[in-house]
């Protein structure tokens, strides 16, 4: 049973961040007539404080900072490959952020869909970019309902049976109801809640474990007595594994729809820009969290079965005072909530504007466009939590592994797209069929593990599906577009002017952080 201090801490966390949802109202701009762009991205009027908190929010998960620590409690050192994976994510949204912001800016484009719509004038390919976004999106969304159950369940926060679901449900629902009325400023202002409350709590308990073991080297000396030394350190067979799941997972994270929303929010591309650079402080937060999953085996914590996630939580409840507890579990759980809003807006507008708009009301006005975004995010929510009631937890856990791999088929279209229009769209289509078909049949022959080996004998090269599956679909579509030049096949007509440079004629700015 959970301590009534702990309890009331959690509760009053909480409910702060209930009141920062309904003064997101506050921050409309009421001369404007309703449009799918204000409610999904904010008018894109976000400074550059705003865009560290909700990107970063965005792309720091609640799943993650549970997932993370996890494997590192039962794998040791292949649990740190998140590390250099999010400090990829920096440079790279520093170039391919920043750049498709602008393009998506000057274009009035609100999804990555709408970019590849107007760069190829393709419609069919618009359309699996779009879908493949949202397939990827949703068990990502049901995932952070298990990563607030996980953390709840562990600090005995989380009542056992209908008593529990009705809490997760009750945390659930007003986040949907915020996000139906505000759009994306609903997240964005719950971001700031999740920055202070991660930041405070986790520096807390790494001086709380610090001070108990004396030190780092006690903790690493104590974890590799208990996991086996050459655990925590990685062998030559898995650095292959390593590099490629830390690089293909970095290229895949921004191709998401939740992260590119946030990305689109944000009021010029000198602002990701700046984000961008900012952005490692998040990681050394991940990086913290990592360690906290060594610490928990250190300290002989025994997460059950299958539920190494439970670790941390576990040792937080060892050693916190129950106030403090209750802080960093109510941390966490805002930490879904932030993502989980972003998702569903994500999924919303594209599946409006890319299928509903351009496949069954063309004549769509933009109020009904925002009405039906609000059902559709609503939708998703109720979705994602049918799913995690009614289906094993592995479920949700094997289709974000596929998604992954899904998401990054789209990064030539996208990404590539930003630089060069030479490939085909049809070769692009040809491209895409090819890397979902193989990166869902390496991951499914595996028993759903995103590492697969390549190749025969002793010992074959284990490396990332989704890497293995874009290069393939890169090979296609180059392959492809020369022959469709050599046969002679046209294009679609390309209506997007891509900058020369990063950098764009910036409209004058009222304020620097405003919403």
């Amino acid at each position: 049973m959970a301590d009534g201090a702990m309890t009331a801490t959690f509760l009053a966390v909480i409910g702060g961040a209930s009141l920062l949802a309904v003064t997101a109202r506050r921050l409309r701009a009421n001369d404007r007539l309703p449009s799918l762009e204000g409610w999904a991205l904010a008018d894109r009027s976000l400074g550059p404080v705003w865009t560290w908190f909700l990107l970063g929010g965005t792309i720091f998960t609640a799943y993650t900072f549970t997932a993370v620590p996890g494997l590192a409690y039962g794998n040791g050192a292949p649990a740190f490959f998140a590390v250099p994976y999010t400090v990829i994510v920096c440079p790279l949204a520093f170039v391919l952020l920043s750049r498709l912001g602008s393009v998506a800016r000057r274009h009035g484009y609100i999804t990555a869909a709408d970019f590849v719509r107007g760069r190829y004038g393709s419609p069919p390919l618009a359309l699996v970019v779009a879908l493949t976004g949202i397939l990827a999106t949703m068990p990502y969304l049901a995932l952070q309902l298990l990563g607030i159950r996980a953390v709840l369940t562990a600090g005995g926060v989380y009542p056992r049976g209908a008593a529990g679901d009705l809490v997760l449900v009750a945390l659930f629902a007003g986040l949907a109801v915020a996000t139906y009325r505000h759009g994306l400023r609903a997240p964005t202002v719950i971001s700031a809640l999740k920055a202070v409350a991660v930041f405070v709590s986790l520096t807390a308990v790494t001086w709380l474990v610090l001070e108990r073991f004396g030190g780092p080297g006690p903790v690493f000396d104590g974890a590799a007595e208990r996991l086996g030394g050459p655990a925590l350190l990685l062998s030559p067979g898995q650095q292959p594994a390593y590099a490629t799941l830390a690089l293909g997972s970095a290229l895949a994270l921004l191709m998401y729809p939740h992260v590119l929303t946030a990305g689109f929010a944000a009021d010029g591309p000198r602002t990701l820009r700046r984000v961008a650079v900012a952005l490692p402080a998040w990681t050394g937060l991940l990086a913290l969290f990592g360690f906290l999953g060594i610490a928990a085996l250190a300290a002989g914590v025994r997460a059950p079965r299958g539920g190494a996630e439970a670790a941390v939580p576990m040792l937080v409840d060892r050693l916190m005072p129950a106030p403090l507890a209750g802080l960093v579990f109510a941390a966490i759980a805002v930490g879904a909530l932030v993502p989980a809003a972003v998702m569903s807006i994500a999924a919303a507008t594209s599946f409006v504007r890319n299928v509903y708009v351009e496949y069954v009301h063309p004549t769509a006005t933009p109020k009904r466009q925002v009405r039906i975004a609000k059902a559709v995010s609503l939708t998703a929510k109720v979705g994602a939590v049918t799913f995690v009631f009614g289906l094993r937890d592995q479920d949700a856990v094997n289709l974000q592994l596929l998604g992954g791999v899904w998401i990054l088929q789209i990064f030539p279209a996208v990404a590539v797209g930003l630089f060069t229009g030479r490939l085909h769209p049809r070769a692009l289509l040809a491209g895409w069929a090819v890397g979902m078909a193989s990166g869902t049949y390496l991951v499914v022959r595996e028993g759903f593990s995103s590492i697969v080996p390549l190749g025969t004998g002793a010992g074959p090269l284990e490396i990332y599906a989704g890497l293995a599956a874009l290069l393939l679909n890169l090979t296609v579509a180059v392959a492809g577009t020369a022959a469709l030049e050599r046969l002679g096949v046209p294009r679609g007509a390309d209506a997007t002017d891509l900058p020369s440079r990063l950098t764009v004629r910036r409209r004058p700015e009222t304020g620097a952080n405003h919403l």
